[in-house]
């Protein structure tokens, strides 16, 4: 079973940056496709980024292009997740996803974290 535990969430003003993190314990964690998600009050959760096993390829969602950069260190069992030029729309609860195979649909992953807060003040 695999155990996922996201950090680094808080309080940024616009414009900033913020680098989220997530450990992974309780499997082969170079195994696995990870992935971030968030989602905001009131709205339904949605796909952010994705990252091959390898780390070689990656993905995104259009809104976050050029200014968010995800990465893995399959060493520390970590993927990150930077954030760039933040606007306030990125106020979402932050979730990191383990699963066989890159993809964008939240169902196709099998391990999710508790979540981590990502305020952006205007």
């Amino acid at each position: 079973q695999v155990q996922l535990v996201e950090s680094g969430g808080g309080l940024v003003q616009a414009g900033g940056s913020l680098r989220i993190s997530c450990e992974a314990s309780g499997g082969a964690f170079s195994n696995f496709a990870m992935a971030w998600f968030r989602q905001a009050p009131g709205k339904e959760r949605e796909f952010v980024a994705a990252i091959s096993w390898s780390g070689g390829s990656s993905f995104y969602t259009d809104s976050v292009k050029g200014r968010f950069t995800i990465s893995r260190d399959n060493t520390k069992n970590t993927v990150y997740l930077q954030m760039n030029s933040l606007r306030p729309e990125d106020t979402a609860v932050y979730y990191c996803a383990a699963g066989s195979l890159v993809r964008r649909d939240a169902a196709d992953y099998d391990y999710w974290g508790q979540g981590t807060q990502v305020t952006v003040s205007a």
